[in-house]
């Protein structure tokens, strides 16, 4: 088995999509619309300052992807980001692809001189909270609000 971790190209983004259609029905805030993740796949590319796409591709094929968004954090005083979108295909959970995922990210955000990563999970989805809790990320005191535009 071949396995690799890039940056995604624009040839990328459909196989990205079918990802996060997978990933929206797991999380109970977000549903699938193919045209706005296409949208904002492209938006995330096309703007290399706002953050970078990851691919995971097993024997050339893209199983996995993650959204790594770049911002500042003044408590930091330093750029920080923001990992959104982690996903293994269902077919080839379980065998570390996702742990080499979000250590490659993490691994680049330190390169990049950034000292946090903060994510978000869906608190019903307790393999996520537990994979996530085996890769060090902690339970933070803060408390998601969101108002839609």
């Amino acid at each position: 088995m071949n396995t690799q971790i890039d940056f995604a190209t624009e040839a990328d983004l459909p196989a990205m999509a079918d990802l996060l259609y997978e990933l929206f029905t797991l999380e109970s805030d977000f549903k699938p619309e193919r045209d706005k993740q296409l949208r904002g796949l492209k938006l995330i590319l096309d703007t290399p300052q706002i953050g970078k796409l990851f691919v995971l591709r097993v024997d050339g094929h893209i199983v996995g992807m993650a959204n790594a968004l770049i911002t500042v954090s003044t408590a930091q005083g330093a750029p920080v980001l923001l990992l959104e979108d982690v996903i293994v295909s269902r077919a080839t959970r379980g065998g570390g692809l996702g742990r080499r995922l979000v250590e490659h990210v993490c691994d680049w955000a330190k390169a990049q001189g950034m000292t946090r990563v903060t994510l978000l999970a869906d608190q019903d989805n307790a393999p996520a909270l537990a994979f996530y809790d085996r890769l060090g990320f902690e339970k933070s005191a803060m408390v998601v609000r969101r108002r839609m535009l």
